[in-house]
């Protein structure tokens, strides 16, 4: 005779999750009030579908000709992003010392330089782009000035959130021999650090190449002002050649910043 099988106890039955239920149901309702508010309609997607075929076609013949009058341009944008990346990223790493409490001795400063950050990555880069425009004039000084901004914004705050992360121990030894303030970032945590910054510095030169062209539309100079340019004439092949152009200048720079920060980090 068998001995009678072990009961299994049942598993219980999840509860049912109602703080969940009820976000997405909240979520769900602010959106049909969005749309319900901009009178959010798909119809003029179908209806003005044959018009919008005219400029596809054209986007699908490049004219590839045009792709040698715009070297000058390319070269203005490539030199714009240059610059202000290397402007950019030089004033990011002082203030990034300054915006954290590790390097920033003084609670003042640190809450100053903060709100300083705060203030700067307020307003985006077309924001920006249009502000300098008008100051400056339209040309290359307004595209760098701008992107020089968008530059600190980004790796400032990522530089010193990366800074209140470092290890405390040559810190603590910098303390210990008298350093100063100037001396203990040098030596005690800008070698830490320099790595990751490095990344962050590639990383935001591939965003200026990408934003330079949306700043020059806006009056910045380099490749976006040709673009603007060919837009109002309803030059759609020569654009297209711009675009692809654009697509692969992009995609090597991010190639080439990718293997360059795989190497850092």
């Amino acid at each position: 005779m068998t001995a009678p099988a072990p009961s299994v106890a049942r598993p219980t039955k999840p509860r049912t999750n109602w703080p969940l239920w009820a976000l997405l149901a909240a979520a769900a309702a602010m959106s049909v009030w969005s749309g319900i508010g901009i009178e959010f309609d798909l119809r003029p997607l179908f209806e003005d579908f044959g018009r919008g075929w005219f400029i596809i076609r054209e986007f699908f013949a490049p004219n590839w000709a045009f792709i040698g009058r715009t070297i000058p341009a390319w070269t203005e944008t490539l030199s714009i992003a240059v610059i202000a990346s290397l402007v950019g990223c030089t004033i990011a790493l002082v203030m990034s010392m300054l915006a954290s409490q590790v390097t920033a001795r003084s609670n003042w400063v640190y809450r100053s330089a903060k709100f300083v950050l705060s203030l700067v990555r307020s307003l985006p880069d077309v924001g920006y782009g249009l502000l300098l425009v008008a100051l400056v004039g339209v040309g290359s000084l307004a595209g760098i000035l701008a992107l020089t901004m968008f530059n600190i914004g980004i790796v400032a705050k990522l530089t010193s959130e990366t800074i209140d992360g470092v290890d405390p121990g040559p810190l603590e030894a910098a303390d210990a021999s008298g350093a100063d303030v100037v001396q203990r970032a040098r030596m005690a945590v800008l070698p830490q650090i320099l790595p990751s910054y490095l990344s962050y510095c590639l990383y935001v030169f591939e965003l200026n190449i990408r934003a330079s062209v949306i700043i020059g539309i806006v009056g910045g100079g380099g490749i976006g002002a040709i673009i603007a340019v060919e837009l109002s004439r309803f030059n759609y092949d020569n654009l297209s050649a711009i675009i692809v152009l654009l697509i692969v200048v992009v995609f090597a720079i991010d190639q080439f910043s990718r293997a360059l920060r795989r190497r850092l980090v």
